[in-house]
This record gives structure tokens, sequence and C-alpha cells, in this order.
């Protein structure tokens, strides 16, 4: 084994080296190897740099405060071999949907770590979670307090609150600008999610969730986005929410034992990207609640914090074998991958930026600039552009760094592709931990030929349907 480059470390999993051979390796495995084995494209996960991440955010957060939970954000990628990893390093788990939810479950993940989150809940998905007992409730509007409240009144006690009712949080919009990408950003007054601040939406439905019988308010919760490149913005909601907090409690009594500040600190994706550490990051949301708390009288909460990206992005490399070059002369080079935006459609989405290496080659020098496209029927399927990388040629295996978070989550079917295989490293072993889709899987859920009665049925009415949905 040779030490990785220098400006690569902040990056790649903690485990990565590179070999006598020249070949990447990621927890004593060659990615070589792997892909020999498994195919491509592949997601390799570092389980190492997963369980230290899940250390370091409880490490930074509980020597500053007394009372914390750190919930891992199940959106940036949900497997059962990594819930159970989560819940084995003592951390929640924070859904989206009855999905997410299920697998938690089929790993008896402790469900009162659970915490249900989303902005437009079903009311199948709340009573699954109200069923299965779910920790907390993360209301973010006020059709969902009443579906909430019915279901809670008509199931009975919940045994995972105190009083036997369903522990909630309200989700609130402090009205903050994290200053990232328009899609990922979450606490401004102008959002799809949560109450506002301003305006008195969030005290009127606060109103609403204290009188429910079947409901019991333990705190507020708010998140301000994703991949937020600086700590200020944290500082800045506490100081909206948490006086927001006291006249709650002047006004209507509430008792303030949970306040919960999301995620969404950025991780680094290429090698000159510049992130806070999460000691910094705990260091101003710490520092932020207990000052507030302080100025205003509130006696200290729980503090909630919901890192995802930052738990699972730099634990994960993705592997994709090259095909064909395309020379454009005095334009571009592109080179084709056997993946693209079907399995990361960040680029796509978000302009989002990777590095690229050769696994099969790390210590070759540059030589060229190439764009790395897909092989998706789509112009804008690029995975990276203007990458400088040595000569390239078919079956060199690439790899980009940074792959562990939202790839997966947002991998789709398109042009009926297969989603990749993902393996869990560790002391020089693999094991798999999703297989890769078969033509099988693609035409499972495919009905050739309908029941004919049931597409009458479907068909007729279309007012009536409406009126029922």
């Amino acid at each position: 084994m040779t030490e990785i480059d220098s400006t690569l470390r902040n990056i790649l999993p903690l485990t990565a080296a590179v070999d006598r051979a020249g070949h990447l390796t990621v927890g004593g495995c060659d990615t070589v190897e792997l892909a020999r084995e498994f195919g491509t494209p592949l997601y390799v996960f570092d389980e190492e740099d997963l369980r230290a991440r899940c250390r370091e955010f409880r490490s930074e957060f509980e020597t500053r405060h007394s009372d914390v939970l750190i919930v891992y954000a199940a959106k940036a990628y949900l497997g059962r071999a990594l819930a159970s990893l989560v819940a084995e390093e003592g951390l929640g788990l924070d859904v989206v949907s009855g999905g997410e939810l299920a697998c938690a479950r089929t790993v008896d993940f402790p469900l009162d770590r659970v915490y249900f989150h989303g902005n437009n809940k079903s009311a199948q998905e709340i009573r699954e979670a109200l069923t299965a007992g779910v920790g907390r409730v993360v209301v973010d509007n006020f059709h969902e307090l009443v579906l909430l409240g019915d279901a809670a009144a008509s199931l009975g006690r919940r045994p995972a609150c105190r009083t036997g009712r369903q522990a909630v949080l309200l989700r609130v919009t402090p009205g903050v600008d994290p200053h990232t990408h328009a899609y990922v950003s979450t606490g401004a007054v102008d959002s799809k999610f949560g109450l506002p601040l301003v305006g008195g939406l969030a005290e009127e439905a606060l109103v609403q969730a204290l009188a429910s019988p079947g409901l019991e308010v333990v705190g507020l919760h708010y998140h301000l986005g994703s991949q937020i490149t600086e700590t200020e913005p944290y500082r800045q909601a506490a100081e909206a929410v948490l006086p927001f907090a006291a006249r709650m409690k002047e006004r209507h009594g509430l008792e303030l034992r949970e306040y919960g500040v999301g995620g969404g600190i950025a991780v680094p994706y290429t090698r000159d990207a510049a992130t806070p550490s999460v000691a910094e990051y705990a260091e101003t949301v710490v520092g932020a609640l207990q000052e507030g708390c302080r100025r205003h009288g509130l006696p200290l909460p729980r503090l909630t914090v919901e890192p995802g990206r930052a738990i699972v992005a730099r634990a994960a490399v993705a592997l994709y074998t090259v095909g064909a070059t395309k020379e454009v002369p005095g334009v571009r080079t592109y080179v084709a991958v056997d993946g693209g935006m079907a399995d990361n459609i960040r680029p796509a989405l978000y302009g989002s930026r990777y590095e690229v290496l050769v696994a099969n080659r790390m210590g070759d020098p540059p030589r060229e600039k190439v764009t790395v496209a897909g092989r998706y029927c789509e112009s804008g399927d690029v995975l990276a552009s203007e990458a400088e990388v040595p000569r390239l040629w078919a079956g060199d295996l690439l790899a980009l760094p940074v792959s562990g978070a939202y790839g997966l989550a947002l991998a789709s079917n398109y042009n009926w592709a297969l989603r990749p295989a993902v393996v869990m490293v560790k002391d020089g072993h693999a094991r798999l931990i999703r297989r890769r889709e078969t033509y099988d899987d693609l035409l499972a859920c495919d009905v050739l030929k309908g029941r004919p009665a049931a597409r009458r049925a479907w068909s007729a009415k279309p007012s009536a349907r409406r009126r029922r949905s």
C-alpha cells in the first residue's frame, strides 16, 4: 500500500489507499477486483468511515450539550445494512415515507428513536407510523394536524410518549437564507416545508396542536436546507426560533422540551472545496441554543440534529467502466461510462461537481481534460465536465468519490436501466448489501393484461374520483 494523494484525503473514505499495482483500494479491497466481481456501476461503502462519522457527530455535540440525539436523515440513502449500522451507533432515524419506515422496522430499529417527517404525509402513512409507535412526528402543516389528530385519537394511547398521546414537534420556517442551491433551501419563508414564523401561521398551528387531545407538543423543529457552507445561518435561525418559543410559552404554555435544528452542513465534493468541520458546526449550534435559552429564560431542551449527507457522502465511491470516446476537435472530448444520471442525477439536477479518479491507474499523471458522459438518452447526462485525467481507454475504471449521498436515493430506471449493486467493505472483505437489479425486477410490476373491469371502473366518473381524492 502507498499513501493516497494528500489533496484527495478530504474527499475519499478514511481507509482509501493505493496498492502496489496502482489500484485504488477501500476498506482493504481492491476496487478493480470489486468491479470484476460485482460489475459496474458499483457503489462501495467504507464501513469504518460510516461508523467514524456517526461517532464524530455524537462526540462533538455530546461534549457540548448534556442532552443530544443525533438522528440520521434516511433520505440521503437508506438500506437495511445501513439502518442496522446507524442503530448500533446509537443514532436515531429521520424517515419521510412509509417505505423508509418499513425498512427501519425490518431491522428492528428502536422506534422511539424514529422521527417521521414530510410535507404531505398520507393518512395511511400516519396510521402506519402511529401504529408502529414512532417516537416523534414532525408536523408540517394544518392538513396534517387534522389527519394526525384524528388518527391519534382513534388509535388510542401511544406508548412512546409519557402522556400516552403522540409526541409531535412543530416544523417552522425561520425565514433564514442558508446561501445554498435554491432546490435544497428549505428554511426561507417561501418554502413548501413548514409553517412560517411571520404572519402568525406557526402560532395558529401551535394553538391547534396544543388543543388536540391525541397529541402532545414536545418542541419545535426547523431545517434550513442542504450543502450549507457556513455556520452563521444556524445562529440566525436560533435567534428567530427561540424568541418565538419564549412568546409561545408566555401566551400558550408551550414547554420547549425538544429543539430540532435539522441538518444540512456541507461536505466537500472536490479537493479544493472548503466546508465547516463538525466541531465548528456543533460549536455554533450549541452555543446559539444555550445563549438563546439563557437570554429568553428557557430551560435547556433536548437537542436533535439530523445529518444525512454528512454521515454517508464521503463514505462511498462510485465505480464506472469507460466505454466509447468521442473527440470534437477544438471543442471537447467526451468519455462515456456505463452509468450516469439514472444512478446519479445530482450533476444534471443541481450542477454538482465531482473529482474523477482512474481507479486502475492511480499513479498516472493527468494528460487531458474530458467530459465524463453517462449512457442515457439526455444531453444533460454528464457526470463531470472538464475533468483532468490520464489518457483514457475503453475498459478503464473510473471512481467518483463522495458518492454516498442522494445518488442512490434518487436513482431511477430511466431507459429501463438496472439500478446498481452496492457493497460494504471492511478489513479486506466485501459484502453485498444491495444486489444489482435484473430484467425480471423491472418487469415484476409491469402488467401486460389488466382486468377490463378494473380499467372501466377507473375511467368512470372522473369528477367523483376527484372528489374522493
